[in-house]
């Protein structure tokens, strides 16, 4: 016998299947808004770390980089100061030379033979001095007895100062042709390097002429001449006469920037500083003197000279990474204070100095400047502060202290202890 199923209960059969999917989607919805909601709160609890620098204020010396030249702080051009044949060369080319050391060998012969005629007319002067000295002393006697007129006596006189006076004009001729004698010996001036030569064995030269034979500089010490401008000039004199800046006094030390930007090694000082402005340039001329022991620096060298002109005191060095320009073009950094807050501030900017700005307003002591991290806070936000150190040369950061969040972090990886189940775990 054969039961027929009942129409009305088929559907209910087929509606079966698709309510348990309902519940199912409906289960997974809520699960997921569960899981969904720890990670947000633990999101907006944290807050984001940045590294900052303390600011405290401190003495900055004031230095102005100018630029310049190398020139010898002696130079000597050697030229023939009597007539003949260059005969020799008693010097190597580019070689170092002292005061008195000979260079150039002038044929003597005809300056000897007058120096040895000058030497025989001296005697021959001198050799009448007697006789006049006696007939003078002869007269004298025999004028007191009036024996002699005294015409004869006025005459014996002036025999004796005519014979004194040749051996003096005598003596004159002698030393005149032995300095010319002398002079067919050039020797050098000046110590220092010595130039090539630019006539060779065998030359005619004349005394005084235009032709150099060579030149002679003195490297050590080495001077460097640099220009400043009248403007930084009125500004730096300001300065210290408001305060701002301290005189740093009449030794002032200068460094100097090689044209492989080195610093060089050795530090000079400040000889003087021009009387006058140069009308055509605005710029005045300064002389630094520094030691050349190696010879490195050699004169026409260009050089950019350090020159410190002064200490501004209490003032704050902000590193330059920190700061940013608004829209009106001020510079401004970004600062945590002490709420936890960030905050920015507008910085007045004076200059700067290595891979820092020199500010005058805009921060205090203890402010702390955020240098790493700036895209993730914002003005208002919360932000926690880490300290780190800026590396002067590069003006990046070289050391970021750890803080006790990532301390903790570190603990629980090195204990090997999973992470809490609210946690993401990338499934």
């Amino acid at each position: 016998m054969s039961i027929q199923s009942s129409p009305s209960s088929q559907p209910v059969r087929r509606l079966a299947p698709w309510a348990a999917a309902l519940a199912a989607t409906v289960l997974l919805a809520a699960c997921s808004q569960e899981g969904s909601k720890a990670p947000a709160g633990m999101a907006g609890a944290s807050k984001p770390e940045v590294g900052v620098v303390t600011l405290h204020p401190q003495s900055v010396a004031i230095t102005a980089e100018l630029p310049g030249r190398t020139s010898a702080s002696l130079t000597a051009d050697v030229r023939p100061q009597v007539n003949g044949i260059i005969q020799a060369r008693l010097f190597k080319e580019g070689s170092e030379v002292v005061v008195g050391q000979p260079l150039y060998l002038i044929d003597p012969a005809s300056y000897q033979a007058s120096y040895d005629s000058a030497q025989a007319a001296q005697q021959k002067a001198e050799a009448a001095v007697p006789t006049a000295q006696a007939k003078f002393d002869r007269y004298a006697g025999l004028l007191k007895q009036n024996v002699v007129s005294k015409q004869d006596y006025d005459d014996a006189a002036a025999t004796l100062a005519q014979a004194n006076a040749d051996v003096a004009s005598a003596k004159a001729s002698v030393e005149t042709a032995r300095i010319n004698l002398d002079y067919t010996k050039i020797t050098a001036p000046i110590d220092g390097r010595i130039d090539k030569s630019s006539l060779t064995p065998g030359a005619l030269v004349t005394a005084n002429q235009d032709t150099l034979l060579t030149t002679i500089r003195s490297l050590d010490p080495i001077n460097v001449d640099v220009t400043q401008s009248s403007t930084n000039l009125l500004n730096l004199r300001q300065a210290i006469n408001e305060g701002r800046l301290k005189f740093s006094g009449p030794n002032v030390s200068v460094k100097l920037k090689l044209e492989n930007g080195t610093i060089y090694n050795q530090t000079g000082k400040l000889e003087f500083a021009g009387a006058n402005v140069d009308q055509t340039t605005g710029t005045f001329a300064l002389r630094a003197e520094f030691p050349n022991p190696d010879r490195l620096l050699l004169p026409g060298m260009y050089v950019r000279a350090l020159v410190e002109e002064g200490v501004a005191q209490n003032s704050f060095l902000v590193p330059q990474r920190a700061v940013t320009r608004n829209t009106k073009g001020e510079a401004t950094a970004m600062v945590i204070n002490a709420q936890g807050k960030v905050e920015t501030r507008v910085l007045a900017v004076r200059n700067s100095v290595g891979n820092n700005w020199l500010v005058d307003s805009g921060v205090g002591d203890g402010d702390r400047v955020i240098v790493e991290g700036l895209q993730l806070v914002r003005p208002g936000g919360d932000a926690t502060g880490v300290e780190v150190t800026i590396d002067e040369t590069t003006g990046e950061v070289k050391d970021r202290a750890q803080t006790s969040s990532s301390a903790s972090s570190t603990a629980v990886a090195d204990s090997g202890q999973k992470p809490a189940q609210g946690a993401s775990t990338g499934n």
